[in-house]
Formats: structure tokens, C-alpha cells, sequence
């Protein structure tokens, strides 16, 4: 008899593992609704308001010309003011879904109404294990991370898990970008920060995907997330990077990243009018930039601890935001990029439950998109290998979630009940042994194992478990990325332009 982990027992010729699909996910739960229509629409109404009368400060003149030739007004101080007529016609031009197109097929990222997909932790300036102990991110780090998120069925896009700090920021965006293209199938994830910097990681994804100008321009290859800089601020380069996305095709998270009490007002509500009005004018530009251009409501409200100024995950606030924000994208008529995350400092219990109250909210709330949702730490500065993988193994129940409960007849199991006894069990029942094998989700991490199994194994808790997860999935990776010739000409592009300087961020 072979040993299961945690300690029960398994025939050696068992079947493999339940294979529920964990790619192309459809949210199985109706989007909740936590204010009225009539309250959705005074948010809708406020935040127009506030484009109108109060403005936006857009410190790309690029940016601001494109509004002003819309019909928007540029006062005397600076401030950009955009009329509802303009925000109108951007959410009418603006598709309801699409599909970004991965480096293979079964891995394009549906976005559209119902889809659901998650994303990793991401923009981490640190990373952490418990071999290693916390440091500042490295390329390994970036890259041993894309391999763990490349394994992950459950994790469905490539994002900067980590900043490879090691890196000089002229070239660090070539090796980012060559480490996604030929590590992971996945859609690729591109920084805006300089039009030089941006073009050229289009550059390299067209090469590695043989695709002309015109290819590329047809469909979304890979995505990129601009922060507002709240309150009521785009800067210069998340201008030109709405700008530069758009018009060349790629999708564009605006995200407004409002903290209540901080960067936005302390309620609940005015935070929101703030994200909304935020996001539509992201929304705005990159419409105007190119009209039809794919682009994501992206929303991540939420509240600060009041006596430090520290940013709290998960909480009831985190919550209600989410669910009012998927409502907020939906009168938008956009998909909606929701967010989870963790103010915990280690894979811990707060860590588990920040984290599952946020995606939670996420899912109920019709996020087509959720980032962070696996591997965050201490609000974003550091992404934990261990919390990668305990992460993800709730993102694979949620998986299961999306599975459908199979109910014809044989699945009613009649004749299993039929022939158990009152008092009996079904462990032999024809049925049940027909279906065990595959009848259940397996777990990456948890254990099922009694207290004296446990024990005896060496009692090592979750994020022990989840260090032998990923240390064994990183030495069995493969990489299923680009084909070595098409690796071997970007190496080629990479070299001249490094040589020539690279390109530093805000070119």
C-alpha cells in the first residue's frame, strides 16, 4: 500500500487526481449587490460632478490635449475639467469584454461578462521564503516566482511578482519581459513607466510572437495596470501609458488605489465617488486615445488604520468597497479588475483570512479579473514563495466552485442507497468505487492526516508544507515558453539595445 500525504492510505494503482478545470473559469455565484441602483447612480452622478466642476490634475500635456480637443477645459489652475457628455461617449465606445491573447491558446484571458481568472501578488519590492528569509527582490526571485505562477493552473496571467532590484532599471524591462516570454504561456504583464520602455516590450513580444504592426494592433497580447495617484491626479507617465496602450490595441487596468482616510475620504461612499470618478477618466483617455481600445475598471478601496496610516486588507470596509465597486463597473458597462490582499507580515492565520475575506468579495462581487490573489505580504512590499502556494490552493477551490454539480441519475446514486443498509457506509458501494478515485479535490498543502499522523510526520504546519510545495515544483519545472530560435533572436535584440544604453524609465 503507497502513503497519501497526510497519512491515509491509497491503492498504487490509483487513478490521477481530479482534473476540474481550472482555466477558462465561469463565475458560478450571481454578482451581489450591497447598495440600490438608485444609490449606484448617485455615485455615478457625484463622481461626474466631480470631473465637471472640481477636475482632474493630468500632468501629461499630451493627455490634456486629448481632452481638450473632446471638448474638456484645462482651467487656470492646471486642473483639467472633463463634461459627462465626454465620460458618456467613452463608456459607450469602450468594449464590455474581450479576450487578451496568450502565448498559447488555452491559455487567452476571457474578460468578459462572467469570466472569472486571477492574478499573483504583484509590484512586491521584496520577496520572502523561509529558507532565505525576506531580501530585497532579485531577477532569480522574479523568475524562480513566474516559474511557481507558470505551474499554478489556477493562476491564469504573468505579473512583476517582484521588483528584480539586482537589475539596472535601463535593461531592467528586458529581462523581465524575456523571463515571462520564455518561462510561462501566460499573458504577459507590461510596466507603464516611459513611452521608450513601453514600445520597446511591445517590440520584443512582437518578435517572440512573429506578429507585424497590424497583428499586434488587432488584439490585446498582454495588459498593463496604471494607479491614479489619488486624490484626483494621473501622472505623466500612467498618461502615456493609457496613451500608448490604447493605441496600439493592449489592455489597460486603471486602477485607482484609494485608501480611505489617506487618499481618499474616510466613508465608505465618498472613497468610492473618488475611485469612480478616478477611473472614468482614465477610462476617458485611453477611449480618446483610441475609441474601442480594451479597458478594465479596476477598483482596490480600502481602509487605513487610523492611529499609524498603515493599509488594512480584508476588512468589513475592503469588503463593501469591492461589492459597491463591481456594482460601480457594471453601470460602467466594463469588466471589472477586483483585488485581495493582506496587511499580515507572515503566511500566517491573518494572513489566510485577509486574503479569503478579500477574494471572497472579489468573486461574490463579479470581478472578471482578481489581482493579488496570490502570494502578497505586508500590504504589497514583499511576496511570499509560502503564501504563493497556500494561496493558490484556494484559488483551485474556487476553481472547484466553478465546476458544475453533476445531477443525472447515475449521480443520484439510487442503487448505492438502495443497496446501503440503515446504519451502514457506502466506502464499498459499487458507486463509490466506480468514482473515488476521482470523486474529490486534492489539496496542494492541507492535510487530512489525524493528530498522531500528523505528529509522527514531523507536525510540520501549513507554511512548512507549502515551503516542500514549491521547492519541489521548482525542481521539476519545465518551461513552456517561446521556442528556443524565437528566444534566440530576442536575445540577439536584447544585446544591441543594452549595449546602446537601454532605455531608463520616464523616456
Amino acid at each position: 500500500m503507497g502513503e497519501r500525504r497526510g497519512g491515509r492510505n491509497r491503492r498504487e494503482d490509483a487513478a490521477p487526481a481530479r482534473t476540474a478545470p481550472r482555466r477558462g473559469l465561469r463565475n458560478p455565484f450571481a454578482p451581489q449587490s450591497f447598495l440600490s441602483a438608485d444609490e449606484i447612480e448617485g455615485i455615478h452622478r457625484a463622481a461626474l460632478r466631480i470631473l465637471a466642476e472640481h477636475g482632474i490634475d493630468i500632468l501629461s500635456a499630451e493627455a490634456r490635449a486629448l481632452l481638450r480637443a473632446a471638448g474638456a477645459a484645462t482651467g487656470p489652475d492646471g486642473l483639467t475639467r472633463i463634461g459627462p457628455e465626454i465620460v458618456e461617449a467613452a463608456l459607450a465606445s469602450a468594449p464590455a469584454g474581450f479576450t487578451i491573447r496568450a502565448g498559447e491558446p488555452a491559455h487567452d484571458l476571457d474578460l468578459s461578462p462572467g469570466a472569472l481568472n486571477f492574478g499573483p501578488g504583484a509590484g512586491c519590492p521584496n520577496a520572502t521564503d523561509r529558507r532565505r528569509g525576506r531580501r530585497a527582490g532579485s531577477l532569480r526571485d522574479f523568475e524562480e516566482l513566474t516559474r511557481l505562477a507558470a505551474g499554478l493552473d489556477a493562476i491564469h496571467i504573468q505579473a512583476p511578482m517582484t521588483e528584480p532590484q539586482d537589475t539596472p532599471p535601463q535593461i531592467r524591462h528586458y529581462a523581465m519581459t524575456r523571463a515571462q516570454l520564455s518561462l510561462s504561456p501566460k499573458a504577459p504583464f507590461v510596466y507603464a513607466r516611459g513611452r521608450r520602455q513601453v514600445e520597446e516590450c511591445f517590440e520584443m513580444l512582437a518578435l517572440v510572437r512573429r506578429l507585424d504592426s497590424e497583428g499586434f494592433a488587432s488584439a490585446p497580447h498582454c495588459y498593463t495596470v496604471v494607479n491614479t495617484n489619488s486624490p484626483r491626479r494621473i501622472d505623466s507617465a500612467m498618461a502615456e501609458g493609457i496613451i500608448d496602450h490604447a493605441r496600439a490595441g493592449q489592455a489597460v487596468i486603471v486602477t485607482p488605489f484609494c485608501l480611505l482616510g489617506a487618499m481618499a475620504p474616510v466613508t465608505v461612499a465618498g472613497a468610492l465617488t473618488l475611485q469612480h470618478a478616478e477611473a472614468l477618466a482614465g477610462i476617458v483617455l485611453a477611449q480618446l486615445a483610441r475609441p474601442g481600445a480594451p479597458v478594465v475598471y479596476g477598483a482596490f478601496a480600502t481602509n487605513v488604520d487610523m492611529r499609524s496610516g498603515a493599509p488594512a486588507f480584508g476588512t468589513p470596509e475592503h469588503v463593501k468597497a469591492a461589492l459597491i465597486s463591481g456594482q460601480l463597473a457594471r453601470r460602467a458597462g466594463l469588466p471589472w479588475r477586483g483585488s485581495a490582499g493582506t496587511a499580515s507580515n507572515a503566511p500566517d492565520a491573518q494572513g489566510a483570512a485577509e486574503t479569503s475575506a478579500s477574494l471572497w468579495a472579489a468573486v461574490l462581487g463579479g470581478a472578471a479579473i482578481v489581482i493579488h490573489a496570490a502570494g502578497w505580504l505586508e500590504g504589497g512590499l514583499t511576496h511570499s514563495y509560502e503564501k504563493l502556494i497556500l494561496d493558490a490552493e484556494m484559488l483551485e477551490g474556487f476553481a472547484e466552485l466553478c465546476a458544475p454539480v453533476v445531477a443525472d441519475e447515475a449521480s443520484l446514486a439510487l442503487d448505492a442507497i438502495g443497496e446501503t443498509p440503515p446504519g451502514g457506509h457506502f466506502f464499498a458501494a459499487t458507486h463509490t468505487m466506480d468514482r473515488y478515485r476521482t470523486a474529490f479535490h486534492e489539496p496542494l498543502v492541507a492535510t487530512t492526516a489525524n493528530f498522531g499522523q500528523w505528529d509522527e510526520a514531523g507536525a510540520a504546519e501549513a507554511a512548512e508544507r507549502a515551503t516542500i510545495v514549491w521547492e519541489a515544483r521548482l525542481a521539476a519545472f519545465t518551461p513552456v515558453g517561446a521556442p528556443a530560435e524565437r528566444l534566440a533572436a530576442l536575445d540577439e535584440w536584447i544585446a544591441k539595445r543594452a549595449e546602446a544604453g537601454g532605455a531608463p524609465p520616464g523616456d
